[in-house]
């Protein structure tokens, strides 16, 4: 008799491959491995050691989930899939320690129409190696296969991550005063953020029609490269600014740009006014403006416009903050101030004045 087709991998979805993955991507979560994760990959679920929190008085766990949006729409055209990771770990857990939280640990989904196993190690790879700069441990995650649901080679990657933080040491709008000064950190680009707004502009028939192989003259590269450019992580430099200054709040620059981030953390009798004067936008930026002609405010209440994170910092310990972030490696200046409303100003709102230079 002929043996039968096995019925999953006849409905398109390969066990054997999930399993070539999973081995080819152990390794590098190790690399990430905190001394708190008990066992490794291929439990129910990931462990990790709690009575690590019995030095905190009051530890506050945080949380947060996000993707990476179509950001990966770029990946899968070029075929290059070791950085998107870099993106998801910053959307994550980035957003911990704006309040002051060190994360802990994370973990991932990834759905895909095929299983390639080399690619699912590529994607695994770059989140280990973001997890590794960040000081979080990959304790797990699950790898789906839909096939009929999505193509042959589309995926969608999100993930999760949970951190601690001191109750009494917990930053945010309850710390913000008047004469506080608004650091601003430099982002390495578009960051995941706004891709639908980048892509409809620069690459659809619609927009310029561009490919992402174009070599762009005020990038001086192709715009391929320029898309994929990984997202900047801020952990390890905003967790020391948390600890070694007297920061008050932090606001981690995602979707809908620097203002209404910032305004997550401006209590309502205060405001903020951001000079643009003080920085100029990443090029590529400007070729979003100029090649779509689109508005300066849709581009600022869309993309971060080279601001990735910004911290809420007392006078006294600018100095202090600026230090540390150009020791970390990240490009810092001062950007604005807080201080009290004025008649007829909206509370808790964040004022962008002046003009970028060049723009």
């Amino acid at each position: 008799m002929n043996q039968p087709e096995n019925a999953y991998a006849a409905a398109g979805v390969s066990i054997e491959a999930a399993d070539r993955a999973i081995d080819l991507m152990k390794g590098w979560v190790e690399k990430s491995r905190r001394p708190e994760v008990i066992g490794g990959l291929g439990g129910f679920a990931g462990l990790f050691d709690a009575s690590a929190l019995k030095a905190y008085d009051r530890p506050v766990l945080a949380t947060s989930t996000d993707g990476v949006g179509t950001k990966v729409a770029i990946a899968q055209a070029l075929d290059k899939h070791d950085t998107i990771g870099f993106d998801l770990v910053g959307m994550v857990v980035d957003d911990l320690v704006v309040c002051g939280a060190e994360p802990l640990f994370m973990t991932d989904y990834i759905a895909t129409g095929r299983v390639v196993p080399e690619r699912i190690a590529a994607i695994v790879k770059g989140i280990a190696e973001a997890c590794v700069e960040a000081g979080c441990a990959l304790v797990g995650g699950e790898i789906a296969e839909h096939p009929g649901l999505l193509g042959p080679d589309d995926y969608d990657v999100a993930g999760a991550t949970t951190g601690v933080v001191e109750a009494e040491q917990m930053l945010g709008p309850g710390r913000v005063r008047p004469g506080d000064v608004v650091i601003a950190m430099k982002a390495s680009g578009v960051h995941s953020n706004g891709y639908s707004l980048v892509r409809h502009v620069l690459l659809s028939e619609a927009g310029a029609g561009w490919s992402l192989d174009r070599h762009v003259d005020e990038l001086g590269h192709t715009l391929g490269e320029e898309l994929l450019t990984p997202t900047k992580l801020y952990t390890k430099p905003s967790l020391r600014l948390a600890r070694e200054t007297a920061t008050h709040a932090m606001a981690h620059v995602t979707g809908g740009g620097l203002a209404a981030n910032l305004e997550r953390v401006v209590p309502a009798e205060l405001t903020v006014t951001i000079d643009r004067g003080t920085w100029s936008p990443l090029p590529v930026f400007d070729v979003v403006r100029r090649a779509g002609d689109v508005a300066q405010a849709d581009v600022e209440a869309t993309l971060n416009c080279g601001v990735g994170m910004v911290a809420l910092t007392d006078p006294g310990s600018v100095d202090a903050a600026l230090a540390i972030l150009a020791e970390t490696g990240v490009e810092a200046w001062v950007a604005g101030e807080v201080r009290a409303l004025a008649d007829g100003e909206r509370a808790g709102s964040v004022n962008l004045v002046g003009q970028h230079p060049g723009w």
